[in-house]
Formats: C-alpha cells, sequence, structure tokens
C-alpha cells in the first residue's frame, strides 16, 4: 500500500466533534453526551491506533516509510550481517589465543544503518621456531579455527591446507628427534653396561 496517499494523522489533534445546537444540546440527557463522548474517544484510539501501525515499519533516516523493496532489500543486509559475525566468532571461538579481533567491511542501509557485509579475522599460523611438538598443537587448533565456521571461505580453506603442511612437517621433524634421543639413551646405556661389566673382566 502507498502510504504517501496518506493523510498524516497527529496524535496529539483532537477528532472534530459534531456540531450540537444549544438547545439540542440542552434536551440531550447526560447518558447520552457521555455515551456519544466515549464513542468519539474510541474512535479517536483507533485511528491513532491506525496511524501507529502504519508508522511503526523500517523507516528511512528523515522517518519517512522505506518501500517494499526498500524492505526486502534492508532484510537481505540483516541477514548478511548476521551471517558474517556468525562466521568470524566462529573462527575467534575456536582459534582462541592465536586469532586476533574481527574487522568488517560495512554498507549504509535504505534505513540509515551500518550493516557488515564482510568481515575477517587474523590467524596466526606461523610454525613454534625449534619446537615442533608446540607447533603440532598449534597447528590442530589452527585448522580447527579455519573449519570452524559452517560455510568455511577459500582462504579459510588455504589457511587450513598451509596448517596441515606445518603440521606434518612438525609431526617428521618430532619424530626424527625422538629417534635422535632412543638412540642417543641406547648409546648410553651401552656405555654404562661396559663400564659395569669391566670391573668383573679384571677381576677374573
Amino acid at each position: 500500500m502507498d502510504l504517501s496517499t496518506l493523510t498524516p494523522f497527529v496524535s496529539s489533534y483532537a477528532l472534530p466533534q459534531p456540531k450540537v445546537s444549544s438547545t439540542q444540546a440542552n434536551r440531550m440527557p447526560s447518558e447520552e453526551q457521555k455515551a456519544h463522548a466515549s464513542e468519539t474517544a474510541q474512535a479517536s484510539e483507533e485511528t491513532d491506533s491506525s496511524a501507529s501501525r502504519e508508522t511503526t515499519g523500517p523507516t528511512r533516516p528523515d522517518g519517512t516509510p522505506l518501500a517494499p523493496e526498500e524492505i526486502q532489500y534492508l532484510e537481505q543486509l540483516k541477514q548478511t550481517d548476521r551471517e558474517v559475525r556468525q562466521h568470524e566468532m566462529a573462527h575467534q571461538t575456536v582459534g582462541g589465543p592465536y586469532t586476533g579481533g574481527a574487522s568488517y567491511e560495512y554498507e549504509v542501509g535504505p534505513d540509515g544503518k551500518r550493516y557488515a557485509v564482510a568481515g575477517e579475522v587474523p590467524i596466526d599460523y606461523g610454525p613454534v621456531p625449534g619446537n615442533p611438538t608446540a607447533t603440532i598443537e598449534k597447528m590442530q587448533t589452527v585448522i580447527a579455527a579455519a573449519l570452524a565456521p559452517a560455510d568455511p571461505s577459500s582462504k579459510d580453506i588455504q589457511v587450513a591446507a598451509q596448517a596441515r603442511q606445518y603440521l606434518l612437517e612438525a609431526k617428521l621433524e618430532a619424530a626424527r628427534e625422538q629417534s635422535e634421543m632412543n638412540a642417543a639413551r641406547s648409546a648410553g646405556e651401552a656405555t654404562t653396561e661396559e663400564v659395569t661389566t669391566m670391573p668383573d673382566e679384571q677381576a677374573a
């Protein structure tokens, strides 16, 4: 319905009272006067309520009602804003200490308010130098954070792929270090056995 064709109604104005001659007023019983006043007040409230219902929808910054296509576009902006914020919140919640604050790109809606249409959360997905075990734990968290949203972006997938590469390298390095430690432990145990057996041989 085109609201521009409606005559604006100001609620502070009272509806015009019907003109009654003084002789008619004198003849009118008090009950009828009360009933008439009650009907007039009720009509005023109904008109006021109807006007308020028509003006409670979305409006422009100047207070004028939005056109149907503008209302539809506004709803799309609100939906996008919710999805963008949920997406970035998922990164931050799972990423914990490896994520930074979210930054957003905004678009001004027909109601004059700003709505997020894109967002970004920085994720530290670099390996921990000299500590493959810490790197493994970090990369597992980073991968989970990058893929936390219901609809990961292409950049999210790229970050997860890079983190998986660092994770694989860290596992290989941790396995090599563990192997070296095992070898050193075995060599140490062999040396200890030689030392403990030498006195027995001398005694023999």
